[in-house]
């Protein structure tokens, strides 16, 4: 339900539980994590999708057996892997955009970092800049992995994960160590254990998110850790169970850098034979889900993340005022959410100052999706030609949300 109050603001009402709009850094994130394909499509979403291409520009999809998305996952790995669950310094906090820590071995091969921690973020994606509240375009910057690793996960057949804001950038470089293939077992056991990850959970993280190693040199040459790497799947346990693997960490010629096979084996085999991995794809994914979010939440001590972020039901975008030969116009887009009919019956009823009412039907704009194809929502127009002062919208099956427009 839109009114306008008599200070000149105009609210969208809700019954339903969610955020309240506008909050112009929850609506920005809320739009660069559901508004993936189709109408209105976020821009951050380019550099993620398809899994099975790697974009050397935003114009050329290069199909060189490297996917673009599973850096975005490494990448966010490698931010967070700084955090030290003792002191509190560290975690998921863009620290990985400083030149210092870009210039570190451990870092220099993932070259998204090259897109990401660079200055040219906004023209690679120019878009950000003119979305509907401009001073957001370096927040969704800053979220940038966040997001895309979600993207990443669940467009390419992965499991769904919670998006929470309230991330805080890092003010300088945080201390290195991230951990190397070269690295011995207890090595890697204490760098996950600084992390705030038991030996258990740093199997589960090797095999979720270290899925592909490249030449830092060339962007092009890669090998895969296993024979489905542009799919989120269990192969990686599978075949390593079943000794047809061809992963390069754990079958190189080179055993010092076979940090996989240490990993993996560090128990005796038994969690990557368990019923959470090779046996099971289902507990993989929900067990990776886990994970993941330990991840992407893995922040500063002091830094306070949001409730999780929901798509709202019904979400007003691009809304404008503006003033035509003396009359005041309305107009805006409406997403509803989760609706898959292009042609509900939207209505918009105006109010005057007299309480004369009238109907303004919103015009079908296109229709968008979300999470690999999960969700989908129904995008409508609207321009209201007429001088008002109450607004209302009536949503599929009586939905109503609540978003203050200024």
């Amino acid at each position: 339900m839109f009114y306008r109050s008599g200070l000149g603001i105009l609210v969208f009402f809700t019954a339903v539980k969610g955020y309240v709009c506008p909050s112009p850094q929850l609506d920005a994130l809320e739009s660069a994590r559901f508004d993936q394909e189709g109408f209105n499509a976020n821009p951050i979403t380019i550099d993620v999708q398809p899994c099975d291409s790697f974009p050397a520009t935003r114009s050329q999809q290069l199909n060189t057996g490297r996917s673009n998305a599973a850096d975005w996952i490494r990448t966010a790995y490698h931010d967070m892997a700084t955090h030290n669950s003792t002191d509190g310094t560290g975690g998921l906090d863009a620290s990985i955009r400083f030149s210092e820590e870009l210039a570190r071995p451990e870092i220099r091969s993932l070259v998204n970092l090259t897109i990401y921690a660079s200055s040219s973020l906004s023209e690679r994606v120019p878009e950000l800049d003119a979305s509907r509240f401009r001073r957001t375009s370096s927040l969704v910057a800053r979220y940038f992995p966040y997001v895309s690793t979600l993207i990443a996960v669940e467009t390419c057949g992965g499991p769904e994960i919670a998006f929470r804001g309230g991330h805080i950038d890092a003010g300088v470089p945080n201390a290195p160590g991230v951990p190397q293939p070269q690295e011995d077992l207890d090595s890697h056991i204490a760098s996950f254990a600084r992390q705030g990850f038991t030996q258990t959970e740093m199997i589960g993280l090797v095999a979720y998110i270290v899925n592909v190693l490249n030449d830092p040199t060339d962007t092009a040459d890669v090998l895969h850790c296993d024979s489905t790497f542009v799919t989120f799947d269990n192969n990686v346990a599978t075949e390593y169970i079943s000794s047809t693997t061809q992963n390069p960490l754990v079958m190189g010629f080179n055993d010092t850098t076979n940090s996989d096979k240490r990993i993996f084996g560090s128990d005796g085999n038994t969690t990557m034979k368990s019923r959470r991995f090779a046996n099971s794809p289902a507990s993989f994914a929900s067990t990776c889900a886990d994970l993941f979010v330990r991840v992407l939440e893995t922040v500063p001590t002091g830094v306070q993340l949001t409730d999780a972020i929901f798509p709202l039901p019904v979400e007003p975008w691009n809304v404008a005022l503006s003033l035509d030969g003396g009359i005041l116009q309305l107009s805006g887009q409406v997403r509803l959410w989760n609706v898959t009919d292009p042609a509900p019956n939207i209505t918009m009823l105006l109010e005057d100052h007299a309480g004369d009412t009238s109907n303004v039907t919103l015009t079908f704009a296109g229709i968008s999706s979300s999470t690999g194809g999960r969700y989908s929502a129904a995008w409508y127009n609207f321009n209201a030609p007429d001088q008002f002062d109450t607004l209302q919208l009536d949503a599929v099956e009586g939905e109503e949300t609540q978003c203050e427009v200024q």
